[in-house]
């Protein structure tokens, strides 16, 4: 036994392998690793486990940074989708302001073609003017035009519509003029029965829908449903423009005159435009004024009879 403290302390479980050895060792596991690499693909395995592996481990350390990205695009979305919502919202206003533009296009050419076409050729001149004022409460029923006498306009000129006739200027103004509607208290024009020719008059009841024939005897041939025409008398209306329409006749026997009501035919609530009408004079179907009525004259004195004096 050797003298403490002359020799090397060795491991108590013997020298290690040497340098040698472990190099063949090695050497010969590796041969070994890529032979079974190379035959049985150990390695993509291996690195397939590896990356599973791995794969919590790198989505734990993306995510914030993937998070942040993914809110970001959110938000960047939701700014997206509000402009766009914005701007769609603008485009379907004004769509609908084009449509309801193209709507009333149309139904103002739909008015003009039935104004022109209830038009009789006896017609010299026609323009259409535009309701500014109306006023239908029951003592009055007028409206306010926006044409006057620089337009050509004149008192008691025919104004109608696609329905029929409306009424007649009352009093121009240089650039509006007032027109006296048919359902006025004051308003009276002469109409006719289309089915029988029978004249009258029809006054304004102060309902805009409603007008009264008020001097039809109690025997007159008239029913629900006969449609008046204007009887060309007066000297406004021409002879065979729709008026309005019998809607109901009472007959009472304590009465001579029957209780006739008729509704116009002109769309008295609901015209934005009118037109006014200008006849030709010497035309044969244009308005006839009434003509006078011409007192008679007094009888011729004539000799009596003078009879004799009877026998006393």
């Amino acid at each position: 036994m050797a003298v403490f403290g002359t020799e090397v302390d060795r491991p108590l479980y013997g020298r290690g392998p040497s340098p040698g050895l472990r190099f063949t060792v090695y050497a010969i596991l590796s041969v070994v690793l890529m032979y079974y690499d190379q035959h049985g693909r150990w390695e993509l395995r291996l690195r397939f486990a590896l990356q599973a592996a791995a794969y919590p481990v790198q989505f734990a350390v993306n995510s914030p940074s993937a998070v942040w990205r993914a809110l970001s695009e959110t938000f960047q979305d939701r700014a997206l989708l509000r402009a766009e919502n914005g701007l769609l919202r603008a485009r379907e206003r004004e769509l609908e302001l084009q449509v309801m533009r193209a709507t009333a296009l149309e139904q103002e050419n739909a008015e003009l073609r039935d104004l022109r076409g209830s038009m009789p050729p006896l017609i010299k001149s026609w323009q259409l003017a535009e309701i500014i004022s109306v006023e239908t409460d029951p003592l009055r029923q007028r409206i306010v035009i926006n044409k006057g006498t620089r337009d050509g306009v004149s008192p008691n000129q025919a104004v109608v519509d696609g329905g029929g006739i409306l009424g007649q200027v009352e009093r121009v103004g240089p650039w509006s003029a007032e027109v006296i509607l048919v359902t006025d208290p004051e308003h009276a024009i002469p109409v006719a029965i289309v089915r029988n020719s029978l004249r009258s008059i029809a006054v304004g009841s102060g309902n805009s829908g409603e007008l009264l024939l008020p001097y039809l005897a109690i025997n007159s041939d008239i029913k629900g449903g006969d449609l008046l025409v204007s009887s060309g008398l007066g000297g406004v209306f021409p002879a065979g423009l729709p008026v309005a329409r019998i809607t109901g006749v009472r007959r009472e026997s304590n009465q001579l005159l029957a209780q006739v009501r008729a509704q116009p035919l002109a769309h008295i609530e609901r015209d934005r435009e009118v037109i006014l009408l200008q006849f030709q004079p010497t035309h044969p179907d244009a308005p006839a004024a009434n003509p006078p009525i011409a007192p008679l004259p007094p009888p011729a004195n004539k000799p009596s009879l003078k009879l004799p004096d009877a026998d006393p």
